[in-house]
């Protein structure tokens, strides 16, 4: 006899691979109080404990919605990708700054990609077709941010590169979702 059905849920609805990220997470926040507790050379604020929940907690929420929205492997797997791209500008910005410290305002820019790709999700009501066009803006807004930062005497292209691969992806991901839910859509009637 097995916990598993057809679908591949348990008894209590959800399937381990939708468990495990939060099992991770917590692990990941977990992780920074026991090195304190075993004397590393690790010392978080309560603050640095809220913002990193809240940097776990986020994007784990908005997957849990897309799995909930979509069946599509590749729409699922263009919000992955999103999130990802998102949350390593996010925590890459606040650890040590993209461009110089965490402090210099330039920064603030690469929040602003964020701000488009999400402006977008919304405005394209999270459907397949308009999230590619609002994660291809999102790569857009990202190259700009190389054009500012270089005007500003700052060369930052590989890493604004590796950025935009990850909203271009995303693009394409949410593309093939799109083209999947054109195909499975019913003819329109004469």
């Amino acid at each position: 006899m097995t916990m598993q059905t057809e679908n591949g849920r348990g008894r209590g609805g959800a399937s381990w691979w939708r468990v495990l990220p939060w099992v991770g997470a917590s692990a990941l926040l977990a992780a920074p109080a026991v090195a304190m507790r075993m004397g590393a050379d690790v010392q978080w604020t309560a603050f640095d404990f809220i913002v990193a929940g809240v940097m776990l907690a986020v994007p784990l929420t908005v997957f849990e919605l897309a799995v909930r929205a979509s069946g599509s492997l590749a729409y699922r797997a263009g919000v992955v990708v999103a999130l990802g791209t998102a949350f390593l500008i996010t925590w890459s910005n606040l650890a040590v700054g993209i461009i110089g410290s965490e402090n210099d305002p330039i920064n603030l820019m690469f929040f602003g990609v964020i701000f488009v790709a999400i402006a977008g999700a919304f405005l394209a009501s999270f459907r397949a077709r308009g999230l590619v066009i609002a994660m291809t803006a999102a790569a857009a807004a990202q190259a700009a941010t190389a054009v500012v930062a270089l005007a500003g005497g700052h060369f930052t292209f590989v890493i604004v590169g590796f950025f935009m691969t990850g909203w271009l992806m995303s693009a394409w991901l949410f593309r093939r979702a799109a083209e999947e839910e054109a195909r499975s859509a019913p003819p329109e009637p004469l």
